[in-house]
């Protein structure tokens, strides 16, 4: 057995070659025969790991998987940023050289209890005693951040070849999520947020309300993807799905008073302060951003006194009263671009009164077709 001790460490080490590869480290044993059953687990671990490998006919050490699936197809993800943050996460958390075959289902539930225990971040500066305050991030966030990031990587290494003993019970790991809640707009409410605008910010938060669009999608309108002529809107959506919004009298009110702010972007805003190192110089117009939307936005909330309303709620706001407007659920789910109705039906419960309605006149209906047989009979 190739084990030995270093006189420099109180445990023994271990140094073998398998196929062409070396393998060696610390097996943290103090005694030979415990070290000499951790090497001999170290091998048959060689062993499969150089099966997979030449089965993938790539490396499978995670940041190189990671690297492979974001040149294949995450840099395409809708949101590509969020994916390579969470593709970075896991490469730190396990290591650059970790090999995917060696996570095994206590290596990823290891994985969730660590990332359950982050806080969600918040901007600008704040003390530890803040930085505490803040909420652990939810258990949505743990799912779509790390175990299903985790699966993705696996399903990737799968179809380039690799071979798992040990793969994690993904369905074990995937924390329980509420469901989404559909919340409205009072018109209190909407009356607050108007008396809170900021004048340049008006047209944008108008066409948010009036559209139902995603926070990104409103942000990222081009002029070059309005038509006044066909009143459309003709853009890509979520999942680079191709998306065709009407221009309602409402929505063009919205949009044609701000032609000629900005060549490219619909929406922008006025810089209040200037900035030497963003390029900003204050009274002029500059395109709205992402992050500059969000904080907007909570300003906006704060100073309104709007209480458990997110920015998402707009869209949900749009959803419920188009389908308590309409009854018609498909249309609905064309309108927010819902590529499974599953998505729309969340909004269902808004035609509960239209069902009561429907039973009570069926009811009468029935009573009156008795009382006209009673009085034939």
């Amino acid at each position: 057995m190739s084990v030995y001790k270093d006189p420099r460490s109180p445990y023994y080490s271990f140094d073998f070659q398998h196929a062409g590869n070396r393998f060696h480290g610390s097996t943290k044993c103090t005694t030979r025969r415990e070290a000499e059953k951790f090497e001999a687990l170290e091998r048959e671990k060689a062993k499969a790991l150089v099966k997979a490998t030449r089965r993938a006919k790539a490396s499978l050490a995670i940041d190189d998987v990671a690297d492979r699936l974001w040149t294949h197809s995450a840099r395409y993800d809708s949101e590509p940023k969020a994916t390579e943050t969470n593709l970075a996460r896991l490469v730190e958390y396990f290591g650059p050289s970790k090999q995917v075959t060696d996570i095994d289902h206590k290596a990823a539930k290891d994985l969730v209890a660590w990332r359950r225990g982050h806080r969600v971040s918040r901007r600008g500066k704040r003390t530890k005693e803040e930085e505490r305050a803040l909420p652990l991030v939810s258990n949505a966030t743990v799912n779509r951040s790390a175990t299903k990031v985790l699966q993705r990587l696996f399903t990737f290494a799968k179809a380039e070849g690799a071979v798992f003993e040990n793969e994690p019970k993904w369905g074990e790991l995937i924390l329980p999520e509420p469901e989404e809640r559909v919340r409205e707009l009072k018109i209190e409410e909407a009356d607050a947020l108007d008396e809170a605008m900021r004048a340049d910010y008006g047209p944008f938060f108008d066409f948010v309300r009036a559209s139902g669009m995603r926070l990104k999608e409103c942000v990222t309108l081009r002029w070059s993807e309005v038509d006044f002529g066909t009143r459309q809107i003709v853009r890509f959506g979520k999942g680079a799905r191709r998306v065709v919004f009407p221009i309602t009298p409402a929505v063009r009110e919205i949009l044609f008073p701000l032609q000629g702010q900005h060549p490219e972007f619909v929406f922008t805003y006025v810089a209040i302060y200037g900035n030497k190192r963003l390029g900003r110089v204050r009274g002029q117009r500059y395109p709205l951003t992402y992050t500059g939307a969000k904080t907007a936005w909570q300003r906006l909330r704060a100073s309104s006194g709007l209480a458990d309303f997110r920015f998402h709620d707009f869209r949900h706001d749009f959803g419920t009263k188009l389908l308590r407007d309409s009854g018609n659920l498909k249309l609905v789910q064309k309108a927010l671009n819902h590529r499974d109705i599953k998505s729309t039906l969340r909004y269902a419960h808004v035609l509960d009164e239209d069902v009561a309605e429907a039973v009570e006149r069926l009811a009468e209906s029935r009573k009156k077709s008795r009382s006209k047989l009673r009085e034939v009979g």
